[in-house]
């Protein structure tokens, strides 16, 4: 990634090398309308434009040593230059071509935060986006200029974050808020990769890459239930969110099996009940067990832990007081038309693994990733 981004760098240091091409001779072109080159002025080598010159051809020419020595020397004789902004991005250039690009985010930090109205800013954000792309891509720090074994993850967060907040809404500021919200999803953190993708959905609601986000949205809140002992917000949101694209993106949906998920996700919503009526059960409180059945029934009655609730319920109910009793469903019914059994006969136990368990939609040919 960094040799790619050297690359980038001579390139397009390439045409600022070529409009001075005759400097030594003290000439100095630039393009017309038309873009031709035309002769404007000639050059003072002893100026800070021809010394910034310099250290720039400098850089193109592979010496990155000189490159930095030039630039270094420029900024400590001319700290008030109009032209600071530049000789500090040739400066991080040079370091980040001799493969110190942590140093370099130095030099790029303090264009950023003191000349943000300067030419050079969008080009200095593009470099820090290279170095967050590299580090989140699993490139370690150097260990004080020897070997890379410093975790830089954290580096990788802060840099994307601070590029959307400083040109919000941009093409680079979209490209950003993507990679970080899959480096979360690559890390396996789905509560972070989950708000990442839904800001990302918020802020760029026209991108081309919605339909990625609205997938990765809905994977990372499935992924991030981890039971019906555990909190079931996530599979609220997953619903919500699947219902909202069978909605608006139809034939996506069907290609990944959205009706099939959203019952996978109403059994484990029902599990859910029927796991907090059970520790209701463990601690005494037959009341409260009963309401989470209560709602269980009514709101999932075709569910297999609707069945499984059935099945418990004959011992619940002798340990309520008949004020909650008249309240209560008509269990009786409910156990002969659903487990085909009388009130005191025991129906076969069932397993506690036949709730099927939640796994992310695939996604068949010509829908992303």
């Amino acid at each position: 990634m960094l040799r790619s981004t050297s690359t980038f760098l001579s390139t397009a240091l390439l045409a600022l090398v070529f409009a001075v091409s005759a400097n030594a001779q003290g000439e100095k072109y630039e393009l017309d309308a038309l873009d031709r080159w035309q002769k404007v002025a000639a050059v003072d080598p002893a100026s800070e434009e021809a010394q910034l010159l310099n250290a720039r051809r400098a850089l193109i020419d592979g010496e990155v040593s000189r490159a930095e020595n030039l630039s270094n020397a420029f900024i400590d004789r001319f700290p008030l230059s109009r032209f600071r902004a530049d000789a500090l991005l040739i400066l991080g250039d040079a370091k980040v071509a001799g493969g110190n690009e942590y140093e370099a985010l130095f030099q790029y930090e303090e264009i950023c935060r003191r000349y943000a109205g300067t030419s050079v800013f969008i080009p200095t954000l593009e470099r820090e986006f290279d170095i967050a792309t590299a580090y989140a891509k699993g490139l370690k720090k150097r260990f004080f200029g020897t070997f890379r074994i410093i975790d830089s993850s954290e580096d990788a967060q802060e840099l994307l974050i601070r590029i959307q907040e400083r040109i919000p809404g941009s093409e680079l500021a979209e490209r950003a808020g993507m990679e970080l919200a899959d480096f979360y999803f690559g890390r396996r953190e789905m509560l972070m990769a989950a708000e990442a993708y839904s800001l990302f959905l918020e802020n760029y609601p026209r991108s081309a890459q919605i339909t990625k986000a609205r997938l990765r949205l809905i994977y990372s809140y499935l992924a991030g239930f981890r039971g019906p002992e555990y909190d079931a917000s996530g599979l609220l949101e997953a619903r919500a969110k699947l219902r909202s694209m069978q909605a608006l993106q139809p034939g996506l949906a069907q290609q990944i099996g959205a009706t099939s998920v959203l019952v996978r996700i109403e059994e484990s919503e029902a599990a859910k009940f029927l796991s907090t009526a059970s520790w209701y059960l463990e601690v005494n409180d037959p009341i409260s067990a009963e309401m989470s059945i209560r709602r269980l029934v009514q709101r999932h009655p075709k569910s297999i832990a609707t069945l499984e609730a059935l099945r418990i319920v004959p011992t619940v109910l002798p340990r309520l007081p008949e004020s909650v009793l008249r309240e209560t469903p008509d269990y009786r019914a409910l156990r002969k038309q659903l487990l085909r059994v009388e009130w005191d006969d025991m129906p076969v136990m069932l397993s506690p693994d036949v709730v099927p368990a939640i796994t992310p939609p695939t996604v068949t040919e010509g829908a992303t990733p």
